[in-house]
C-alpha cells in the first residue's frame, strides 16, 4: 500500500509507514494524524475492527446475544486480539453464561497478561457463580494491573465480604438485622 507523505510544502510517496498485508480491508475511512510538520492519510477498516463496532452497539441496546455473534466474528477473523474475547465475556456474563465468560476472559489473558480488563470480568463471572475465593484472586489480580480502578476495588470488597460469609455462615446470621431483634 503506497502511503502519501504530505509536508506543508511537498508531497512524496512513502511505502513503508503502514504494512495491511495481514488486515481484511473492506472499507475506506478517511483518516488524518498530523505528526510535526507532516500529515499521514490512509484508508483502513477492517473486518473485525467493524464486528468490535457493531458489537459494542448491541451492548449498548441491551442485545447481548446479538453482541455474542459480532464479537464472534471478530474473532474468527482476528483470534489474537484479546479485546475481543473479553467484550464477548462481558456479553455471556450478561446472558448469565458465566462459564463461557470465564473462558473467554482466560483466553484473553493467555493473550495479554496484563489486560487488567480480563481479569476484572473473570471476577465478575466467577462473583455470580459464587466462587469467591476464585473472584478475590481475580480482583487482586485486575487491581496490581490497574491500581487506580475504583470498580476493582468495589468489586474486591464485596468478593472478600462474600468470601466471609460463606466462611462464617453463623457470623452472616447475626449481621441480619431481623435476627439481631430477637
Amino acid at each position: 500500500m503506497i502511503k502519501t507523505l504530505e509536508t506543508k510544502s511537498s508531497s512524496s510517496e512513502v511505502g513503508d509507514k503502514i504494512d495491511p498485508s495481514d488486515l481484511h480491508v473492506i472499507a475506506v475511512s478517511m483518516v488524518e494524524f498530523y505528526l510535526s510538520d507532516y500529515t499521514f492519510s490512509y484508508f483502513v477498516l477492517t473486518v473485525p475492527f467493524i464486528d468490535l463496532i457493531a458489537g459494542n452497539n448491541h451492548m449498548k441496546e441491551e442485545n447481548y446475544t446479538a453482541a455474542v455473534d459480532c464479537y464472534t466474528q471478530a474473532i474468527e477473523l482476528d483470534p489474537n486480539n484479546a479485546v475481543y474475547y473479553c467484550n464477548r465475556a462481558a456479553a455471556q456474563s450478561k446472558l448469565s453464561h458465566y462459564k463461557d465468560a470465564i473462558k473467554d476472559c482466560e483466553r484473553a489473558i493467555a493473550i495479554d497478561s496484563k489486560y487488567s480488563k480480563a481479569y476484572g470480568r473473570m471476577g465478575l463471572a466467577l462473583t455470580a457463580m459464587n466462587k469467591f475465593e476464585e473472584a478475590v484472586t481475580s480482583y487482586q489480580k485486575a487491581l496490581d494491573l490497574d491500581p487506580e480502578n475504583d470498580s476493582y476495588k468495589s468489586n474486591l470488597k464485596i468478593a472478600e465480604q462474600k468470601l466471609r460469609e460463606v466462611a462464617s455462615p453463623a457470623a452472616s446470621l447475626m449481621q441480619n438485622p431481623q435476627v439481631q431483634q430477637l
